[in-house]
């Protein structure tokens, strides 16, 4: 019985801090920055640019989602870099982890009428040499005047400084920054790509 209490205090504790956080962003500018985020990608679908989708771990995975639902949903030509795990092990075997996407991108022509978008817990970090692979495709859409968003935790890193929109999802509790980041950046995505300016095809269910 133990056990089972101790499950419910914590199942208390992390549902109250999920709703502190979605009504911190409720309160504060972010939803103008979620609003930023929208009009960019509209941009970006009426120039007949492509949106490339990036992340590394859990960030990998929610590409492939994200890029699925903007293709589907609202008609955009979007890409999860990571997918080709062919290319991406070629890559970080070859030339080193931190050209994994930059690589990618580069035979992708990356141009300015294309978009980043970057799901990432730290959101990259020069000093302490964490993600680069995003930091340096960060700088090469900055470089081809790409636009970027992202959607990060902590204070977002390299992508919150450098995007032209990002969210950055407060850390109330240090222990659970990645559950909470990762968990955020699903609800967040699915609200842009559910967003009237975006969507042009209902969903089955």
């Amino acid at each position: 019985m133990k056990e089972r209490a101790d499950f419910a205090d914590f199942a208390e504790l992390y549902l109250r801090q999920t709703i502190q956080i979605i009504e911190w962003i409720q309160t504060t500018d972010s939803l103008y920055c979620i609003y930023n985020m929208i009009n960019i990608i509209k941009q970006i679908k009426s120039d007949n640019g492509r949106l490339f989708i990036i992340g590394m771990g859990g960030g990998a995975g929610h590409a492939s989602h994200a890029a699925n639902d903007f293709r589907k949903l609202c008609g955009i030509e979007a890409y999860a870099v990571a997918d080709n795990v062919s290319e991406l092990t070629a890559r970080a075997n070859d030339e080193g982890l931190d050209t994994i996407f930059i690589g990618w991108l580069r035979v992708s022509h990356l141009n300015d009428k294309d978009g980043l978008f970057i799901f990432s817990v730290g959101g990259g970090n020069i000093e302490k040499n964490v993600s680069m692979a995003i930091v340096n495709a960060i700088d090469l859409a900055k470089e081809r005047k790409a636009k970027i968003v992202g959607i990060v935790g902590r204070d977002g890193g390299y992508t919150g400084v450098k995007a032209d929109a990002c969210l950055i999802i407060p850390d109330f509790d240090k222990r659970y920054v990645t559950p909470y980041t990762e968990g955020m950046q699903a609800v967040f995505w699915h609200m842009i790509v559910s967003s009237p300016e975006l969507q042009e095809n209902k969903t089955k269910w």
